[in-house]
Order: C-alpha cells, then structure tokens, then sequence
C-alpha cells in the first residue's frame, strides 16, 4: 500500500464513536471463542461473528470500490454481473448473507470479496473471462470465500493487516513523508490495499466450492476449467496487470489440474451443461468496445509505476481518445499531472472526471490537492467537503478541510478538523502539523 487514503462514495455515515470502536474492536483482537465452520461443519477458531464480518464488509469495501474508480455507470452489464451472482448466492452454504455483485471501473484484471459478502470484478478480468460459465465459475469462487469464513480466519490467525486496524491507522501509517510532498498527497488507497490475501489451501477450498455452487446453478462444469486455464495461463505471463490478483489469489498449474480431474469425474455429468458464451458476450459488448482504451489505460499505469510520465500521459490521452468520458481515465491523468506538479492541467482533468461520474469522490479529492496548492483554499474546502459527504469519516479528507481553513484564516473552524483528525490519528505528519497549530492557537488565546 502506498500513500493515504482516497475517497469514495457511500451513503452510510460512520460516526466517531462508531469509527473508534471499530479500530479499538479490531485492535484488540475482537472476542476469542469457536465457532462452527459453514461449510464443513467443524470446529473453527474464530474471533469474528457473522455481524462482524458484515460490519467490517460495510465500512471498509467502499473504500476499495473507490479506489477502483467506482462502480461501472453500463447499468446493463452491472445488473446482468448481479443477476449472475445472486442466482449462484442462493445455492451456498450462508445464503442468509447480504450479498451483492458489482463490475468496477478498475483495469487491473482481478475479483475480490469481501467478508460480509460485496463482491466485484474489474473490467480488466471480464475482458478475459470467454462465457458466462466462467463468469460464474468466478464469482463462486469469490462466494466460496465469503462462505468459507476466509477473511475472518486470516483475521483469527492475525495475517490480515488490513482487518487488524482502523482506516485512521492506515491513514497514520502511510504518513511518511512531508505533507509538502505530492506522492504522499495522492497515494491514497493502492488497488488492494483493504483485500485479503489468501492461502494456497484458501485457495483450493474457494475452487471446489465454487465449482460446486455454478454445476449446481446448471452451468457447464468446463466453466470452471475454462477459467482456471485462463488465469493460469495468465499467471506465467508475469503481467503487471495480473499482479495483484496473483498476490491475493496464488495460482498454480495444481489448481487447474484439479479443475480438470473434477470436471471430469465429480462433475462429468455436468460437462454437456451449456456455458452460454452468445449471453455473456452480448452483456459485455460495451465493456468489449472499450477494450482498446482499457488496454491503453493499462500500459498508462504501468507506466506511471516507473516514473515515466510522459509515457503514461501518452498512453492515457489514446485511452480517452478512444473514450473521452471514462471516469478512470480521466482520473488517471489527472493524477499522472498532479505527480508532475501540473497543477491546473491536473484540476482540469479532475473536474472533467467529476463531470462524467459526479458520485465518485476520487476526482474532487485530487481537484481539492489541486486547488491547495494553487492556493484557491476556498475551492479546496469545496472539494474536500463534497469528498467527505461522499465518505464520511475518511482522516485525510478531514485534515484537508482544516487545512484549507487554516490558510484562509479561518481559526475555529480549522481547529474543529484538526480536532476531530486528532481524535483518529495520532501519528505522522498530519498529526504533528494538527496538534502544532492547536497548541500555539490556544497560547495566543485563539481557541479555548
């Protein structure tokens, strides 16, 4: 992970008292105890409950959604990706659970779940997939860990950092640079950064259920061979696009050979069951129409990883030539020349991106560093404002809004964001900035 937090949008305010005992609930390891293993029926070890893991789910995957540039606005193929998933939800072990299935505007080929069940794909990875078998045999394995209590036992285990503090512990821990610095403004939430990392026999537990719930939707079983060939094909490509995917989901030519064996005994009476490849490629035909810009955006980043900024913004401009209002695009070159301190081009491009997708929060984070450092302060606290509307509780966003009051001279209403920062960072730059400026506020008489 690198950098600070990014916005991104939810309805769902998280007050103080909720955030603090979140992070003190996490902090402290939750309550030791047994529960009974969904799936197999055994004993587990697990210092999470069912509500928890739905909690956890609620206040921290719309965090990750953003920092995947949002929730696709091609309402079809959203539907159609949800329509998918919930008629696999019904057939597994915690149909009980809220789940719900989305497609997100990342190009970075991956899926992920989270524990209370969200689930999401990236454009990236459904421009891989080839039927809607495999789409299936994928978001079953998703639902295999969500089922499979995966998250909560890496938790128990104390392997999840990203489970294990609050969002105002990241915010603290990525502080390490000046607050002057540009990187450490817009690093925000690195793809991946709130995901779970799974083992190899997480892994192999999440195929096999999988498996089982997309036969038992009536999906052809060589679905699921065909995505296991896919992804590990693609894991011997070392593709920096499939990098984290890798990371949080291992592949091996075991896995596939297990598909393989099970396809072909276990499930042999579901290989006639249909793929349908027609209906999975008439959804996506807009997603397939923008695969030439998706493709640029992803050499863009790569890119913009190595530093070579020029590279990256010729990469991006052919992407959004090819789609001039793609959200991701848009804040993906805004961001490329915020990095290069360019900074009214940067505004620009943020503000195209809030245009194009007003209720993602990303782009009026990064036109609010913009406008700081283009002195408008007052059209900072603007930006920083709607971000927190759109995210509640996010400890950047509030240090920003003190910030730009302070430099507009406004000294209780800085000192009111500084103190709520305070009450959830302590550390880092921010912080000692914050706690500096009270500190010398109340000498001179200030602020009580």
């Amino acid at each position: 992970m690198s950098g600070h937090l990014s916005p991104t949008s939810t309805k769902d305010e998280l007050t103080r008292r909720e955030f603090l005992w979140l992070s003190s609930m996490l902090a402290g390891g939750l309550v030791i105890g047994c529960a009974t293993d969904p799936v197999t029926g055994k004993q587990q070890f697990m210092l999470m409950s069912e509500e928890e893991e739905i909690q956890i789910d609620k206040l921290y995957s719309p965090y990750q959604f953003s920092a995947d540039y949002g929730t696709v606005q091609d309402k079809k193929l959203n539907g159609y990706i949800d329509q998918v998933g919930k008629k696999l939800a019904v057939r597994t072990h915690r149909p009980h659970m809220p789940y719900s299935f989305r497609v997100v505007n990342a190009t970075y080929v991956n899926a992920y779940a989270f524990p209370g069940g969200s689930i999401a794909a990236t454009r990236g990875i459904l421009l891989k997939i080839d039927n809607e078998a495999e789409l299936a045999g994928l978001l079953g394995h998703e639902l295999g860990h969500v089922n499979a209590r995966h998250a909560a036992e890496q938790q128990s285990k104390g392997n999840v950092m990203q489970l294990g503090v609050g969002l105002a512990s990241i915010a603290a821990m990525t502080q390490s640079k000046a607050m002057g610095e540009l990187t450490s403004q817009l690093g925000m939430i690195g793809a991946g950064a709130l995901l779970s990392y799974y083992s190899r026999d997480n892994e192999r537990e999440a195929d096999a259920l999988g498996m089982n719930y997309m036969v038992e939707a009536d999906y052809g079983s060589d679905g699921f061979v065909g995505l296991m060939d896919m992804l590990n094909n693609l894991s011997k490509r070392k593709l920096s696009a499939t990098e984290l995917l890798f990371a949080t989901h291992p592949m091996s030519d075991e896995r596939y050979q297990t598909a393989v064996k099970e396809a072909q005994t276990t499930y042999i009476s579901a290989q006639k069951k249909p793929l349908y490849r027609e209906r999975y490629m008439d959804n996506i035909a807009k997603l397939r129409a923008q695969k030439g810009a998706i493709e640029q955006m992803q050499k863009g980043q790569e890119s913009m990883m190595k530093k070579k900024y020029d590279t990256a913004d010729d990469h991006f401009r052919k992407a959004l030539k090819k789609s001039p209002d793609d959200y991701a695009g848009l804040v993906l070159m805004a961001r490329s020349q915020l990095l290069q301190q360019k900074w009214a081009v940067g505004r620009e491009y943020a503000e195209m991106a809030q245009k194009a997708y007003p209720q993602e929060a990303q782009a009026y984070y990064l036109s609010g560093i913009a406008k700081i450092k283009l002195k408008a302060f007052e059209g900072a606290y603007e930006e920083f404002n709607t971000c927190e509307k759109l995210l509640p509780s996010n400890p950047n966003t509030i240090f920003f809004k003190g910030y730009s009051q302070e430099k507009m001279e406004h000294i209780p209403e800085a000192a009111k964001e500084y103190q709520y920062y305070l009450q959830m960072v302590q550390k880092g730059d921010y912080a000692k900035h914050a706690y500096r400026r009270l500190k010398d506020w109340r000498a001179k008489g200030y602020i009580e």
